[in-house]
C-alpha cells in the first residue's frame, strides 16, 4: 500500500509559475513509476506527465512540453512537478498517481493522491 499526498496548488496568474509537491509513503514507494494527472471540470482525467522510478525516464503530453518539469528525489520519497508559463487552461486539479508500468495510461497506476487544485487566471 502507498499514500500520496499532493501540496503547492494554489492560485497564480497567467505566465507565473507554481511547484507542486507529492510525498508518498508505504511499502516500496520509491520503486514506483510516479506521474501526474489533471482534470478540468466537465472533463476527464487527463495524463500531464511521468518519471520512472529511476528518475532517468520522463513523459509529457504535449500540451506542457517545455514548460512543466516532472522531478523526484527518492531519498525523501517525493516527487515535484514545476509549472512554468501557466496558462488559465491548466486550471484544474492535480492528482499524484504511482503504478508499476512506465505509461501514460489512467488504467496503469495503482495509488492516487486526493488532489490539489491549480487555477490560472487571465
Amino acid at each position: 500500500q502507498v499514500q500520496l499526498v499532493e501540496s503547492g496548488g494554489g492560485l497564480v496568474q497567467s505566465g507565473g509559475s507554481l511547484r507542486l509537491s507529492c510525498a508518498a509513503s508505504g511499502r516500496a514507494s520509491s520503486t514506483y513509476t510516479m506521474g501526474w494527472f489533471r482534470q478540468a471540470p466537465g472533463k476527464e482525467r487527463e495524463f500531464v506527465t511521468a518519471i520512472s522510478w529511476s528518475g532517468i525516464s520522463t513523459y509529457y503530453a504535449d500540451s506542457v512540453k517545455g514548460r512543466f518539469t516532472i522531478s523526484r528525489d527518492n531519498a525523501k520519497n517525493t516527487v515535484y512537478l514545476q509549472m512554468n508559463s501557466l496558462k488559465p487552461e491548466d486550471t484544474a486539479v492535480y492528482y499524484c498517481a504511482a503504478g508499476h508500468r512506465f505509461s501514460r495510461g489512467r488504467n496503469d497506476y495503482e495509488y492516487w493522491g486526493q488532489g490539489t487544485q491549480v487555477t490560472v487566471s487571465s
